[in-house]
Parts: C-alpha cells; sequence; structure tokens
C-alpha cells in the first residue's frame, strides 16, 4: 500500500494542501506551523478521528463550515481513490473509488495508518482503554471476521447493559448467555493476535531498549473461569450499578520489559521506546501475515528522544520498508539517510522542496 497523493482542505489551519508524497517524507517547519495538521489529515483518512483525541469537527478550520480529505492509493496492482468529508453538527461521509461506503472501517482497509507522536507513553502508561484499541486495530487487519464479531459483543453488551438499567427486568439469562459466547470469542481472537504479535515486538524491544519485551492479555474476567460463570457471579454487583462488570470490554493488556511491569515503573523515555517498539512489533506483524505495507506517521519525534534513540528507531523504521511522514523543526533534526521527498510548512501552507 502506498499513499501517491494527498489532497486536504480546511484540516485544522490548512486551507488547501495538495502533496505528492514518496516513500519516505519529511516535513519541517517551526511550531504551529501546520506540520501536525497535515499528519492529522492522513491519520483522520484511515482511522476516522485525530490521534490527538479531539472530537471530528474539532479538525474543520475555524470559520469554515466542513473539511475534506481525500487520497489516492495504490495497492497491489490496485488503485483506489478515498475521501472523507466532514462537517459541523453532520455524520462524516466516506466515500471510495466513487461510491459512498457505510462506515469508516472501508477507509481503514484500504489505508493502514499508525502513529508515534510526542503522546506515545500513552500506550503504556494510561488505562486499558488504549491498549485494547492498539491490540483491536491489530486484529482487524489480519482477522477478516472480527469487525463483526466486535459489533456483535458491543452490540449484545449494550442490550444487556439497558435490561441491567430496567430495574423491572428479572431474567438477564438470555443476555448473559450470548454475552458469553460473543465474548469468548472476542476475547479469542484477541489472545491469539496478541500470542503472534509477541515475537516482533520482542525483536524491536531489543532493538530499541537492549531488553526483554513480554506481553499478557488479561481477558475480562477472572482466570479459570468462563466468562458465563464470571457474569453469574456478578449479576448482583451489575444490577446495583447498572453496568457489566465481566468481558471482554473490560480487558487489558499486561506489559513487562526486562521482566519488570512497566505501567507506572519505568521511566518516560522507556514508555517512549517500549510504545515504539509494540507500534514497530505490529507493523511488521501485518507485513508479515498478509504483506500489507503501511503507513507511519512520526510526529516531531526528535524532540521526544536523545540522539542514540533516535537513530536507533528511524534505522528500525526505515528497515520495515513502510511508508513514512515524519515531521521536525528542521531538516537537520532527522537522521533520515534514504532518498526522501521534503515539504516546508509555513503558516498553513505546503510546499515541496527540491
Amino acid at each position: 500500500m502506498t499513499l501517491q497523493k494527498l489532497w486536504a482542505r480546511n484540516v485544522r489551519c490548512l486551507e488547501e494542501v495538495s502533496l505528492e508524497a514518496g516513500d519516505y517524507n519529511l516535513i519541517f517547519g517551526e511550531n504551529a506551523s501546520g506540520k501536525t495538521s497535515l499528519l492529522e489529515a492522513i491519520y483522520v483518512l484511515g482511522r476516522g478521528r485525530s490521534f490527538r483525541g479531539a472530537q471530528r469537527e474539532g479538525l474543520i478550520r475555524d470559520g469554515s463550515a466542513e473539511a475534506m480529505v481525500s487520497a489516492r492509493i495504490t495497492r497491489g496492482e490496485q488503485t483506489g481513490q478515498l475521501g472523507l468529508g466532514l462537517s459541523r453538527g453532520g455524520s462524516p461521509r466516506v466515500r471510495v473509488n466513487g461510491q459512498d461506503a457505510p462506515s469508516i472501517a472501508a477507509l481503514a482497509e484500504w489505508l493502514p495508518v499508525q502513529v508515534l507522536d510526542p503522546e506515545l507513553h500513552r500506550l503504556v502508561d494510561e488505562g486499558p482503554g488504549v491498549r485494547r484499541r492498539f491490540v483491536d486495530w491489530g486484529v482487524f487487519h489480519v482477522e477478516h471476521g472480527f469487525l463483526d464479531q466486535w459489533r456483535r459483543y458491543q452490540r449484545t453488551l449494550r442490550q444487556r447493559n439497558a435490561a441491567l438499567k430496567e430495574k423491572t427486568c428479572r431474567d438477564l439469562s438470555v443476555w448473559s448467555e450470548q454475552l458469553a459466547t460473543e465474548g469468548e470469542s472476542l476475547g479469542a481472537l484477541r489472545q491469539t493476535y496478541l500470542e503472534g504479535l509477541t515475537p516482533d515486538v520482542q525483536h524491536f524491544g531489543e532493538r530499541l531498549l537492549g531488553a526483554e519485551i513480554r506481553m499478557e492479555y488479561r481477558a475480562g474476567w477472572p482466570e479459570g473461569k468462563t466468562l458465563a460463570q464470571a457474569l453469574a457471579r456478578s449479576q448482583d454487583r451489575d444490577r446495583r450499578f447498572g453496568a457489566t462488570h465481566a468481558g471482554p470490554h473490560r480487558a487489558d493488556i499486561q506489559i513487562d520489559v526486562a521482566k519488570r511491569r512497566a505501567r507506572g515503573r519505568v521511566s518516560r523515555g522507556q514508555q517512549k521506546l517500549l510504545a515504539a517498539s509494540l507500534v514497530l512489533g505490529q507493523l511488521k506483524n501485518l507485513q508479515g501475515r498478509t504483506g500489507t505495507r503501511s503507513v507511519l506517521l512520526l510526529d516531531d519525534i526528535a524532540a521526544e528522544l536523545d540522539k542514540g534513540s533516535l537513530s536507533r528507531l528511524i534505522d528500525a523504521v526505515t528497515g520495515l520498508g513502510i511508508q513514512l511522514f515524519i515531521t521536525a523543526l528542521s531538516r537537520q533534526d532527522v537522521p533520515l539517510d534514504k532518498p526522501h521527498a521534503l515539504f516546508h510548512v509555513e503558516q498553513g501552507k505546503v510546499s515541496s522542496v527540491v
């Protein structure tokens, strides 16, 4: 997969952007010039949301009613045209090859994109939700039936929670039985994926940290019990709080580095390199299993790492054979020795540098 050309209009501070991308792309400019906005435009086209946590409407340029991002993508012998329109108060409009698409997932199938940004430590140090999303992104791209399975579980979870909130509802057995079936299947997909991912993550852990990384899937219910047993045991508590307390929506991934629990126990610098190892391992795993070439965005990473760590990271990334977009204050900040396209951003305008 290669993003050949990108168009963006009214995204953050970017009024109108059109650029031809290469395999490696270095984007430089002063702070607040629009570099990160350019990466957001790419990310939202593959994910449907910003990596900065903003609501979709927050991506629309001040004073504008709508924003648009589109791209020409090649995937093997295929060429695709993706488009995403955002408007204030409206639902996103998704287009794939000139046709309306039912959901953001249609974009994700064409444009698998990951990001390493100044907040990448959150993958290690924040709550379980960010790690569940990390795993689910990977499973989505390697298991064809994962999205349908995830949706069935979420729908059943909503139905059971609604029944719990109805104090007159005495019989939860139908919802509990269905939730147990769907939840066990969803958890098994995640568990199998994580087991296959571990060797690739360990590879980058050795390269970036010089340490062994271990990952353990915590299913979201007590070990040694089925989900059906866990739901029966927590039923009184669930009724009291009107919410389901056992299931894969409560799952987490325990991450150890050098035989130490990573969350809350390793330095911020180690967290960043550990998170980078997870992301790069995921991209390597995806390429090995499906042949899919991903896009990786590195946002101002030179400001986050010392020179030695940055050099090791760039060497590891360029060895993956993925498409790369890097932002930096100056072109000298990043030790990128591969031939690359060069872009300068100033006051929301992007220009190619020859």
